[in-house]
């Protein structure tokens, strides 16, 4: 009798799919945006901010300025370990493109690097237990160590027959890792990372752009979805919250550091937009009676600068339909206060 293949749980619904295909889009409009001169000039900046990100996701203190300081061979005041913490990921992250994504040994091999110094079984799988915590607080208790071995064959197992797209199977994979947990330190950090090889290996802008740092900024999201992918068997929160993360990078990518240039019209709807608001609502908070001038002059500026979203994207004449700010929406709006 032939064993089952394992296949993780997860759900794929129109929201996902929506995005996925969206910034399958975004990230081929921005690859021919910035040519190959301008990745290479992004590679070492955002090859900081996402090891800053991931680290700081695991407590490490150090600022951008001072992993660059690492990076640059100068001298750095700070804990030992969160300095061996920031040369080990300045070599992982470096040595990305020669590690290949379907194989555990080389997932090894990029633990034996990622943990050097720091974890005495660095490279090999925990041989005790382990939980995640948050204070005395048990969110998540992993399996056997001597199930890892078993797992994490299923595992790779599954990823190189899954025909899914990549963006799907990284998250997937991603959380599949996080909640066998294999290592007995360092899942954080070998989970993030391990995604980035998976997408780079799809489209190689994704190894120079900081999801890592976008995923620290949301980092009680990412926490949250991972919990709610474990509570529901089904992994599709964790999805949902990479690609939502994934997508603002790459919009982070197109406009760096510069909040999108608005009209006063949608500068005057990002503010109202409070939670998800229908379209009717949205007119009568404006005190606007033309419906045709607020579609032209509100809704669809803002739309197409992806500072709001549909709730229901794949169906956007229905009548349950509302708007929510996106991430870059929240950030603009932001901005423009500040401003």
């Amino acid at each position: 009798m032939t064993a089952k293949k394992y296949q993780p749980p997860f759900t794929l619904s129109s929201e996902i799919l929506t995005l996925a295909t969206k910034i399958g889009e975004e990230v081929g409009r921005l690859s021919v945006l910035l040519g190959q001169d301008a990745q290479l000039r992004l590679r070492r900046i955002n090859r900081i901010r996402s090891i800053t990100g991931s680290l700081a996701i695991e407590g490490n203190t150090l600022s951008e300025q001072q992993i660059t300081a690492i990076l640059d061979g100068k001298r750095v005041i700070a804990p030992p370990r969160e300095i061996q913490e920031a040369h080990n990921a300045l070599a992982a992250y470096g040595q990305l493109q020669e590690w290949k994504s379907q194989s555990e040994q080389d997932l090894l091999s990029a633990h034996q690097v990622m943990m050097k110094g720091l974890l005495e079984r660095a490279g090999g799988y925990r041989s005790s237990g382990v939980g995640v915590m948050a204070g005395e607080q048990v969110l998540h208790m992993a399996p056997p160590a001597n199930q890892v071995p078993r797992l994490m064959a299923d595992l790779f197992n599954w990823l190189a027959e899954c025909e899914a797209h990549p963006l799907i199977v990284s998250s997937v994979f991603h959380y599949e890792f996080e909640f066998i947990h294999p290592f007995a330190d360092g899942n954080g950090r070998i989970g993030r990372l391990w995604q980035t090889l998976i997408l780079s290996r799809w489209q190689p802008m994704f190894a120079h752009l900081p999801v890592e740092s976008l995923v620290h900024k949301h980092q009680a999201e990412y926490y949250q979805a991972l919990n709610e992918s474990t509570q529901q068997t089904d992994c599709a929160p964790f999805i949902l919250f990479m690609l939502r993360t994934i997508r603002e990078a790459i919009q982070e990518a197109d406009t760096p550091h510069v909040t999108p240039h608005v009209s006063p019209q949608v500068a005057g709807l990002l503010p109202i937009l409070k939670g998800e608001v229908g379209r009717d609502a949205l007119q009568a908070l404006l005190g606007l009676k033309d419906r045709k001038s607020f579609q032209q002059r509100y809704l669809q500026p803002a739309l197409a600068q992806g500072l709001i979203e549909m709730t229901v994207p794949d169906k956007p004449r229905s009548r349950l339909q509302k708007y929510r700010l996106t991430r870059l929406g929240q950030t603009t709006l932001e901005n423009l206060d500040k401003d």
